[in-house]
């Protein structure tokens, strides 16, 4: 995700917020928040391999930038599709086409895993996997496609070893769980293009599905989308949409990872609200999802690490570590239900 910058305001639990884009240049100040987290019930969930998310995430920059309408999408498509089929999840998918803001009618695809598929109760877990077309921030080569290891691919490779585990554990979780691979999340508009603004250029897998769900009536208890996840020493601040649609769940999840030993990860502080898969999950879909999403202070004029839509953005920043204390984080969330 995101490059995307816009200023918006909102009002929400009484107070006045700042809302920018996850590209926003704008300095979204992070307040800290004097909250403990409390004593978790126990819970026994399965380990989370991050050895194995971690070659997951490998192998979808192998296949180069998962870009819209490029060999490397499809087949990256391909082999999630094929993935989660050999780890036992009723697959659906939605092709579509949408046009991007520079007049490119993108070639679209959703991919939506089902466990337990019978089950009223249920949990969606979400990530994006194309990736942005430009590097926007970069100094050198800004026209071309980045690799998308962090943003993209370590969301995606943490969802892959989450639906591994699940088919290979004894015990399952005792919800339905539903993932969604969100496609052409990071097609939005670069600040200061010379295309006409376009409201709404980004997350346009999320808004499809929103409003075009894989099942007629869907719901889910609520949901949880991971974005860029996989950086070495990423901090996870509250972001405030997550926080406006949905902050029991905020909760819930930020005690999980404190109450499991990944208090340097999961901060107890509050970041701004960003335009993010989830939004439209909340706003079109009707669901309540949050979104684990890096906050990085390491750059005051970067808030989403020095690697954010740059070329830097390789395996060379991937942390095992980190993939660690989200899959495992997320594991004991799902365990919990």
């Amino acid at each position: 995700m995101k490059s995307r910058v816009r200023l918006l305001a909102a009002l929400y639990c009484g107070a006045a917020v700042a809302l920018v884009s996850c590209d926003s240049s704008e300095k979204g100040g992070v307040q800290e928040v004097g909250e403990q987290e409390q004593t978790a019930t126990v819970v026994q969930a399965p380990a989370f391999n991050a050895d194995s998310a971690y070659a997951l995430v490998a192998k979808q920059v192998a296949f180069g930038p998962r870009v819209p309408n490029t060999a490397a999408h499809n087949a990256a498509g391909e082999w999630i599709v094929s993935k989660l089929k050999s780890y036992g999840a009723k697959v659906q998918e939605q092709q579509f086409q949408m046009r991007a803001y520079d007049g490119t009618m993108l070639n679209l695809r959703n991919v939506i895993a089902s466990y337990n598929p019978e089950a009223a109760n249920r949990v969606l877990l979400a990530a994006h996997w194309d990736t942005r077309h430009v590097a926007d921030k970069d100094e050198n080569n800004p026209n071309t496609p980045i690799d998308g290891a962090n943003d993209g691919a370590s969301g995606v490779g943490v969802l892959l070893e989450i639906a591994r585990i699940m088919q290979q554990a004894e015990q399952k979780p005792g919800v339905g769980v539903d993932l969604i691979f969100f496609d052409g999340e990071d097609y939005g508009q670069p600040d200061g293009s010379p295309q006409p603004y376009m409201a709404d250029s980004w997350c346009l897998g999320s808004q499809y599905w929103s409003k075009n769900k894989h099942v007629p009536n869907y719901r889910a208890n609520y949901g949880i989308l991971l974005d860029m996840v996989g950086a070495e020493n990423a901090r996870f601040a509250r972001e405030g949409h997550s926080m406006q649609y949905a902050k029991e769940i905020v909760d819930k999840v930020w005690k999980a990872g404190n109450s499991i030993g990944y208090s340097d990860y999961f901060k107890y502080t509050d970041a701004p609200a960003i335009i993010d898969d989830h939004y439209y999950v909340n706003t079109l879909g009707n669901i309540r999802m949050i979104d684990i999403i890096e906050y990085s202070q390491r750059d005051p004029n970067d808030y989403f690490g020095p690697y954010h839509h740059r070329h830097t953005d390789n395996m060379d920043i991937i942390s095992k570590k980190t993939l660690k204390a989200v899959g495992q984080t997320v594991l004991h969330v799902l365990y919990s239900e």
